[in-house]
């Protein structure tokens, strides 16, 4: 197989693997080379693939699309971070992406209430 890894400013990696670990909303799943076709939505969390030569690498992914079309796994993620050890993939995911994710809902909630707020003062100045 082969993985594409991207991120809105370029690609991350571009090799063969021999297979190929995500997590999506689902849960954990591996790819091999004979699975059958599939797309996943990715969730912040640790992309893994083994090369041919037996080394495993590692990535903490941000949420993203896994698309496996044939002997091709596209993964396309909003940021990623190829870090190569287990132990400094879980950080970055731990540090980096989850902590961002929970401010970014903190900021929608913020912005949420100062619209309704405009709404509300809105219709008090119509009735």
């Amino acid at each position: 197989m082969n993985l594409l890894l991207s991120v809105p400013t370029g690609v991350l990696a571009d090799t063969a693997v021999l297979r190929v670990a995500a997590e999506a909303d689902f849960g954990s799943f591996v790819l091999l080379p004979r699975h059958a076709d599939t797309a996943a939505v990715l969730v912040p969390g640790l992309l893994a693939w083994h090369l041919e030569d037996g080394q495993e690498v590692f990535a903490a992914v941000d949420h993203g699309i896994l698309v496996k079309a044939g002997d091709r796994v596209r993964v396309a993620a909003q940021r990623a971070i190829v870090t190569g050890e287990l132990g400094k993939a879980e950080a970055a995911v731990r540090d980096r992406f989850l902590v961002r994710s929970e401010q970014q809902k903190r900021a929608r909630s913020a912005l949420i209430g100062l619209e309704s707020e405009i709404l509300r003062r809105v219709s008090e100045l119509g009735g």
